[in-house]
C-alpha cells in the first residue's frame, strides 16, 4: 500500500503538479483580469471626488468654506514666509517643556500660533485657556520681552505637582482664584495699567473652548482686531459653536450641505469616513429635519455642557454679523501632506492645501520635521486669524 504512494517530488507527481498549476494559474489570470475591467468600470462611473482618495488632490474636494472679508484683503505673509518659519521653528519646538501636551495643541498649531505671534508684533498677548502652559510657552518664544495675560480657570503651576507645566515670570494669570472669564474682564482698566492705548497693537488668542461667537462679539466689543481660535472645528464636530461652523452657508463657496443619502456628497463622505479618523458621514453630519448648521443644528458652547438649537436662519444672521466686521480671515494650513506626516486623524477633504505638499518629501525631511512623532500632526482643526474691523 505504502509503495503505490506517490513521493512529493516523484516525477509523475511533478507532471500531475505542473498541470494543476497551470490550470490554476490562468483561473486567476481570468479573475485578475474580470477584476481590473470591473475597477475600471467603478472608476469611470464614480463621482470625480472618489478617485482622489489617497492623493495631495483630497485636499479641499469636500468644500472649504471660507468667511468673506469686507474689502476681500487677504494676510501680508506668504507661503514662501511660512516655510521660513517652520525652518527657525523646528529647533524651537524641539525646546518645548512639555513634551507630551495630550489634549493640547500639536505640532501644526504651535507653529501657527508662533508664527502669527511673531508676524503681528504685538505690545501685549492675551491668552484665554492655557491648560498646562504649552501655548503661554509659544508666545513667549515668539515674543520674548512682551507682557502677556493668561485667563484660565485652573493656574498652570497646580500641573507641575503631577508633570511638565510652564509658568511664565513675566505673565498676569488670572487664573484660580484670580480667575475672571475674558468677557467679565475690565479691559480698558487692564490695558490702562500696561500703558496699552493703541489696540491694533494687541493680540488675543482664544484657546477655551467657548461658543466663539460670543468671543468674537467680545473681544471686538473690547477693542481688540488680532484674534486667533485654536480649535476652530468644522461643520459637524467639536464641543462649541466655531467660526468654520459660522462660516460654512450655501452662499458661500465651498459652504452648505446636502443630506440626502443618495447625493455624491454622502458617497464620497461614507468612503472617506473609512480612512480618515474625524472624517463626517451624512448620517453624522445631518440632524432632525436635515438641520447640518453647527453640530446637527445645535449651537454648542462650553465644552459642550450646554447648547441651543438653532434655525438655518438664525445661523445665517450670525454669518452675517460676523462678514459685517471681518477684514481677515485666515485658516492656518495644514503643515504637510498626511503622506509625510502619517497622519490619519483630519480629512484633508475639508482642508486647504498644505504648505508642504506629497511631492515635496525632501524639502520636510530638510526642515526637521520627518524625526517628529506623527501623533503630533494629529491635532490639525484649522486654526484661524481673524483681524476685525472697529
Amino acid at each position: 500500500m505504502a509503495s503505490s504512494l506517490r513521493r512529493p517530488w516523484s516525477r509523475d507527481g511533478k507532471a500531475e503538479s505542473g498541470s494543476w498549476w497551470c490550470t490554476s494559474s490562468l483561473l486567476v489570470l481570468v479573475l485578475v483580469g474580470f477584476l481590473l475591467q470591473w475597477n475600471e468600470l467603478l472608476y469611470r462611473t464614480a463621482p470625480a471626488q472618489l478617485k482622489h482618495l489617497s492623493s495631495s488632490s483630497d485636499f479641499g474636494i469636500l468644500g472649504v468654506p471660507w468667511c468673506r472679508s469686507r474689502n476681500d484683503s487677504k494676510v501680508s505673509w506668504t507661503r514662501g514666509d511660512l516655510i521660513q518659519g517652520l525652518q527657525e521653528f523646528a529647533p524651537i519646538y524641539d525646546m518645548r517643556p512639555i513634551k507630551n501636551n495630550r489634549f493640547g495643541m500639536g505640532f501644526d498649531h504651535s507653529f501657527g500660533l508662533w508664527f502669527m505671534a511673531r508676524w503681528i508684533q504685538p505690545e501685549i498677548l492675551i491668552e484665554s485657556g492655557a491648560f498646562k502652559g504649552h501655548s503661554t510657552w509659544i508666545l513667549r518664544q515668539a515674543m520674548p520681552t512682551k507682557p502677556i495675560i493668561s485667563i484660565t480657570p485652573r493656574h498652570p503651576e497646580k500641573y507641575l505637582q503631577k508633570g511638565p507645566a510652564y509658568v511664565d515670570s513675566n505673565c498676569k494669570y488670572l487664573a484660580g482664584k484670580s480667575f475672571i472669564d475674558f468677557g467679565n474682564v475690565k479691559w480698558q482698566d487692564l490695558m490702562e495699567e500696561y500703558g496699552i492705548k493703541d489696540y491694533s497693537k494687541v493680540f488675543v488668542f482664544f484657546d477655551d473652548h467657548q461658543n466663539e461667537l460670543r468671543r468674537f462679539q467680545q473681544a471686538r466689543h473690547a477693542g481688540f482686531q488680532h484674534l486667533v481660535f485654536e480649535d476652530n472645528y468644522d461643520t459637524g464636530t467639536g464641543d462649541h459653536y466655531s467660526l468654520r461652523q459660522i462660516c460654512d452657508q450655501r452662499l458661500v463657496q465651498g459652504g452648505g450641505h446636502s443630506c440626502s443619502k443618495d447625493s455624491k456628497e454622502a458617497l464620497l463622505r461614507a468612503a472617506r469616513r473609512k480612512n480618515w479618523e474625524k472624517a463626517v458621514d451624512i448620517d453624522e453630519l445631518c440632524g432632525p429635519g436635515g438641520a447640518w448648521w453647527g453640530v446637527r443644528g445645535q449651537m454648542r458652547d462650553n465644552f459642550n455642557h450646554s447648547f441651543v438649537h438653532i434655525t438655518q436662519e438664525e445661523h445665517l444672521e450670525n454669518f452675517k454679523q460676523i462678514e459685517s466686521s471681518l477684514e481677515v480671515y485666515w485658516e492656518l494650513p495644514p503643515i504637510a501632506a498626511p503622506s509625510l506626516t502619517h497622519q490619519r486623524r483630519y480629512d484633508p477633504a475639508r482642508a486647504t492645501d498644505p504648505i508642504i505638499t506629497d511631492n515635496e518629501s525632501k524639502l520636510f525631511v530638510q526642515l526637521g520635521l520627518s524625526s517628529l512623532d506623527k501623533d503630533l500632526f494629529n491635532g490639525y482643526t484649522q486654526m484661524v486669524y481673524l483681524k476685525v474691523s472697529q
